[in-house]
């Protein structure tokens, strides 16, 4: 796949951006309309650009505590590791889900409105699922950087 400096500008572009029209895009990449329309869309369709996302303010939503888990499954044997991410893909307070290598199975970022929920959350929720070993929580305290452009 041979991306271009024009392909390279819009993606920066859209990655600070995403809800700026073809227009504008072009105009700033001196491309016109239809030109910008057409390259993101193969940049959609070679799987460059796999959607648009909404970011959304947790706190002003009232989820005030982000905890980060490490989560070591007990007994890998017994369950699959597709058994315990489907069973914690319906949890929503789980917003990300990556499986790593290290002293975790996996790490999660969990959502809760204040401590008192996530104990509920943990409790209740991830603790009952099935092969949940070792559990670490991290409190976010302040996040300093938020993901730039690739």
């Amino acid at each position: 796949m041979m991306l271009d400096e024009i392909d390279r500008a819009l993606l920066k572009a859209l990655q600070l951006d995403a809800a700026q029209s073809t227009t504008r895009l072009g105009k700033k990449l001196g491309l016109s309309q239809p030109a910008t329309w057409r390259r993101i869309k193969r940049l959609q369709e070679i799987g460059v650009i796999r959607g648009r996302q909404l970011r959304l303010d947790a706190e002003k939503l009232g989820f005030r505590v982000t905890v980060f888990l490490g989560i070591k499954l007990a007994t890998k044997g017994r369950v699959s590791l597709e058994d315990f991410e489907r069973a914690i893909g319906g949890i929503p307070e789980v917003q990300t889900v990556d499986h790593v290598l290290g002293l975790y199975d996996y790490r999660l970022r969990v959502v809760a409105r204040d401590l008192a929920d996530f104990e509920r959350v943990l409790r209740r929720r991830i603790m009952t699922l099935p092969g949940v070993g070792d559990v670490e929580a991290n409190v976010l305290l302040s996040e300093e950087r938020r993901p730039g452009p690739l």
